[in-house]
């Protein structure tokens, strides 16, 4: 399939010198975001979240597509895709980033075990210097 796997460092560096080759790129994120990235109530819990796809999305003005997933049968996934952002200039910050982490949300309370429960994604807590996110 001509699929190339890069690091999250170097991700958008790869994109940028094959931009004219790159039909779609996917993002694969981990649960536990750093605790300087953007927080915000996810689960009911205070979470800090990835921005990685808002700012590529925003820098290089591509859509964002979010992938639904679905178990139709043991052992077998679908994906339905699905343009939760068409155009990222017209956004403002951390947007990106909340439309995508409530739709992540969303398919986490419809369908609980599709989701790895054995994560860490409240391994940190906010640091006071950080405002608390909205509820």
């Amino acid at each position: 399939f001509d699929i190339e796997i890069t690091t999250m460092k170097m991700s958008l560096r790869t994109m940028m010198a094959n931009r004219d080759q790159i039909t779609a790129t996917a993002f694969v994120g981990d649960q536990a975001a750093p605790v300087s990235e953007h927080w915000m109530t996810f689960l009911n819990q205070e979470s800090s979240v990835y921005t990685g796809i808002e700012k590529v999305a925003r820098k290089l003005n591509y859509p964002v597509v979010y992938m639904h997933p679905t178990r139709p049968w043991r052992g077998y996934y679908t994906l339905t895709l699905e343009v939760i952002v068409e155009d990222p200039s017209r956004t403002v910050d951390n947007e990106i980033t909340e439309i995508y982490t409530r739709r992540l949300e969303r398919d986490i309370r419809e369908n609980p075990p599709l989701w790895l429960w054995s994560h860490r994604r409240w391994k940190s807590k906010r640091p006071q210097s950080i405002p608390a996110p909205a509820p």
